[in-house]
């Protein structure tokens, strides 16, 4: 039980103690914090105990709540809570869980923008103006004997487009936030002793593989994940490829080409100075990535002029040093590119992040463009009214809000109809 100097009050933090029910004997100092409703995350009545972390003093402190009558709450039930409860929408309750995930701090911050409403904010003006052009056709139709004016093909056309452009904007943004909310996996290939393996830790910005002069050294797959202008990347450095020199250099060798079979990205390792044999063995791997998004690093550009490295058409190509560092801020940039990742490509707020949102935007895109065909064909009010329904119900369940009230009030309030 808590043992205070004052009743709680409603958002003050008091300081007092922890007493055990059972040995009334101390067992911390806390602050207790009382949220009155409606003003907490969940909008209920909520008292926060803050206690100095010991793992067993907080189990105690469930333990003697339990006791007094409370209940372990489900996962995740605070945040449906607020949801249920209209504290926040949909995309601010996945933003929740996305800001527990994250792994970079720009993750984070993409993340605290969709609590903040980032997402949904921009949806409201894409359904008011939705919203206003199916409440004026549904009072041309419903009440036409009122002279209520119906709106031209032309003027209902513009409206359309007016819908429809901030929302491919919010789908065009999926390309990025995808990579922001899932990261991507990059594999580093190449013949033995090329520099792999110190490229991986130039990347990494720490020794992490080993490296020594003896090729093959690297037989299993070492892999570790940084951010990249805040985009979580998983490293996979792997074996060399070439004739297996045993049966765990020939297993190593195998689990190169599953890694690059699965990256996102494959970095095709070579040496700038590399030999006339070599270079041959260079452009079989370059072939075998070809269509896939792919880089070709010429290595060691500090020993030799990288005139004399491998070329493929259609890959792009950085000369790096991963002993100096040289190129390999043009390497991550290119990287970058090849995803389009770039930072450049970030909006100001409304950015897709998760598979949920894009699939809602497309299917209320689609049924759009059935509304701007029906309106070219001139098809009756009724038939359209349908086609802009099926884009509103998307935007509806993308924020877990519905639309029907906002509909008749439009109707009933807007147009002075009296009845």
């Amino acid at each position: 039980m808590l043992r205070l100097p004052r009743p709680l009050e409603a958002n003050r933090a008091i300081f007092g103690e922890l007493i055990d029910v059972q040995t009334q004997e101390r067992l911390d100092e806390v602050v207790a914090t009382f949220f009155a409703a409606p003003h907490s995350y969940t909008t209920d009545d909520v008292v926060e105990i803050s206690a100095h972390g010991s793992p067993v003093v907080l189990r105690r402190i469930v333990e003697m709540a339990l006791a007094a009558g409370a209940r372990l709450a489900e996962p995740g039930e605070f945040t449906m809570r607020a949801f249920l409860h209209g504290r926040i929408d949909l995309t601010q309750a996945e933003a929740v869980r996305d800001l527990i995930d994250a792994q970079t701090l720009f993750q984070a911050k993409t993340a605290a923008q969709q609590l903040e409403g980032a997402l949904s904010r921009p949806v409201q003006p894409i359904k008011k103006t939705l919203v206003d052009l199916i409440a004026t056709l549904e009072a041309g139709v419903d009440f036409a004997e009122d002279d209520v004016s119906v709106l031209p093909d032309d003027q209902i056309l513009a409206r359309i487009a007016a819908v429809r452009a901030p929302l491919q904007q919010l789908a065009d943004s999926f390309t990025y936030g995808k990579l922001v909310h899932e990261g991507l996996t990059l594999a580093i290939i190449g013949r033995p002793n090329v520099g792999k393996s110190s490229l991986f830790n130039r990347l990494v910005e720490r020794e992490r593989a080993i490296v020594t002069a003896t090729p093959g050294t690297t037989r299993d797959l070492v892999s570790e994940t940084v951010a990249l202008e805040g985009i979580p990347i998983h490293l996979v450095d792997t074996a060399g490829i070439r004739a297996a020199a045993d049966e765990a250099e020939r297993i190593g060798i195998q689990k190169t080409y599953e890694a690059a079979a699965e990256a996102d990205v494959v970095l095709v390792v070579t040496e700038a100075n590399a030999s006339a044999a070599d270079q041959h063995h260079d452009q079989k791997m370059l072939a075998a990535v070809a269509g896939r998004k792919a880089v070709l690093v010429a290595n060691k550009s500090d020993l030799a002029p990288t005139s004399t490295a491998a070329v493929s058409k259609g890959i792009p190509r950085v000369a790096t040093s991963a002993l100096t560092g040289a190129g390999i801020a043009e390497l991550r940039a290119e990287i970058l590119r090849q995803v389009g990742g770039e930072r450049a490509a970030l909006q100001e707020g409304g950015l897709l992040t998760n598979a949920r949102h894009q699939a809602l935007i497309a299917e209320s895109l689609a049924a759009l463009a059935k509304a701007d065909q029906a309106t070219a064909a001139r098809v009756p009010h009724e038939m359209l009214l349908l086609d802009l329904y099926a884009t509103l119900r998307p935007l509806d369940a993308l924020t877990g809000q519905t639309s029907a009230d906002d509909i008749l009030h439009l109707i009933f309030g807007s147009f002075c109809i009296g009845k």
